[in-house]
C-alpha cells in the first residue's frame, strides 16, 4: 500500500533541486479533503446542510457546506510558509496570507466544494484546486501572480465526495489518483498514471439549455447523441458536479460540455477554480479541453472569476467538438 504523502516524497525525489515547499502543499491539501470529506459524510445528521443565508461572489447562494468547506481549506493551508496568497471561487478578492505568516512561492486557487447545491439530495460534490509559480517580486502575492494562462500551473487536482472519497492530482508527470481508507484515514494510491480513452461513450451536458444554443453547438450534440448517423450514439450522463461528471468520464472516456448559450454568452464554468485545474489533470491523461476555439490552457485571463464554455474530455470527441464549432 503506497500512502499519499509516501507518493508524493517519492516524485519530490526524482528531482533534486526540488525545495518540497509543493510536496508541503499537496500533503496540506490531502489533510484539508479528509477534513471535508468528514464534515460531508456526516452532513444528515450534524446541522451543515441547507442555505448559509447569503450569496457568494458569483451571485449564487452559499451552502452550509461552501462556507465551511472554503473555510477549512483556508485555515489548512494559509500557515505554512508556502504559498503568497490564494484565490477561492467563494470569496471576490485574492486571500491574503496574514501578516504573522511567512510567504512562499507558490498561488493557491481552488474551488472549495463544486456542486454543492446537490448537498441535499446526496450527490456527489468535489474539491478543485490549482497550484500556479509566483511572479511578483514582493512577498505578498498580487492579482498578476493568479492571472496566468493554464499551461503555467504546476500542479492541480480534485476531490471527489462520493460512495468513496478520492484525490486526483497531476505536477505534470501523469494523473494519479487515492483513495481515502476510512479505517487507516490515509489516501492510498489506488489509481496509479490514469488515461483517459481515446474516444468516449459518455456524454455530459445539460440539455435543458439547447434552445438557447448556436447552431453548431445543436449540431455537435446531434452527431454525439448519434442523430446524424455519423457515430455510435453516446450514453447520455450528466450529474450537474462537474467534478462527478469528469471525473465518470476521466475513467471511462467521454466529452462534458459546458457550451455559451444566449443566457450565458461568456460560459458559465469559472476558468481559474474549475476549467483550468481540470484541462491541466485532462491533457496529462491524454486527453484535451477547448472552449470550442482555443485550447484551454492558452488561455490569457483577465479577471479571477473569469467564465468561459468548456468541452473537456477523450482527445477524438474533443477534437470533433473543435472542428465542428469552428466551422460553423
Amino acid at each position: 500500500m503506497v500512502t499519499i504523502d509516501r507518493f508524493i516524497i517519492e516524485q519530490e525525489h526524482e528531482h533534486p533541486g526540488a525545495s518540497g515547499a509543493l510536496s508541503g502543499i499537496l500533503t496540506d491539501l490531502a489533510l484539508a479533503a479528509k477534513m471535508i470529506a468528514n464534515k460531508v459524510r456526516s452532513a444528515g445528521l450534524a446541522d451543515v446542510l441547507g442555505s448559509a443565508g447569503q450569496e457568494n461572489v458569483q451571485g449564487e447562494v452559499q451552502q452550509k457546506l461552501d462556507v465551511l468547506a472554503n473555510e477549512t481549506v483556508i485555515k489548512a493551508m494559509d500557515h505554512g510558509g508556502r504559498l503568497c496568497c490564494m484565490g477561492s471561487e467563494e470569496e471576490e478578492d485574492l486571500i491574503p496570507i496574514p501578516d504573522r505568516f511567512s510567504t512562499g512561492p507558490y498561488v493557491l486557487l481552488f474551488d472549495p466544494l463544486d456542486g454543492s447545491s446537490n448537498i441535499d439530495v446526496n450527490v456527489p460534490v468535489g474539491t478543485i484546486f490549482s497550484i500556479l509559480p509566483k511572479r511578483s517580486s514582493g512577498p505578498r502575492g498580487t492579482l498578476e501572480d493568479a492571472l496566468q494562462p493554464g499551461r503555467d500551473q504546476v500542479a492541480a487536482g480534485y476531490v471527489i465526495y462520493g460512495s468513496s472519497t478520492m484525490l486526483v492530482y497531476t505536477t505534470g508527470q501523469g494523473v494519479h489518483g487515492f483513495t481515502l481508507d476510512p479505517l487507516l484515514g490515509e489516501f492510498l494510491l489506488s489509481h496509479p498514471d490514469i488515461r483517459i480513452p481515446e474516444h468516449g461513450k459518455f456524454l455530459s451536458v445539460n440539455a435543458a439549455y439547447e434552445q438557447h444554443w448556436a447552431e453548431p453547438v445543436r449540431g455537435l450534440m446531434r452527431r454525439c447523441r448519434g442523430l446524424t448517423g455519423e457515430r455510435e450514439a453516446m450514453n447520455v450522463r450528466y450529474v450537474g458536479s462537474m467534478v462527478a461528471d469528469f471525473h465518470r468520464n476521466l475513467l471511462a472516456g467521454g466529452l462534458f460540455a459546458y457550451p455559451a448559450n444566449a443566457k450565458s454568452p461568456s460560459g458559465k464554468l469559472r476558468l481559474m477554480y474549475e476549467c483550468n485545474p481540470l484541462a491541466f489533470i485532462c491533457e496529462q491523461a491524454g486527453g484535451a479541453a477547448t472552449d470550442g476555439s482555443r485550447r484551454i490552457l492558452d488561455i490569457q485571463p483577465t479577471a479571477l472569476h473569469q467564465r468561459t464554455p468548456i468541452y473537456i474530455g477523450s482527445r477524438a470527441d474533443v477534437e470533433v467538438a473543435s472542428r465542428m464549432l469552428s466551422a460553423g
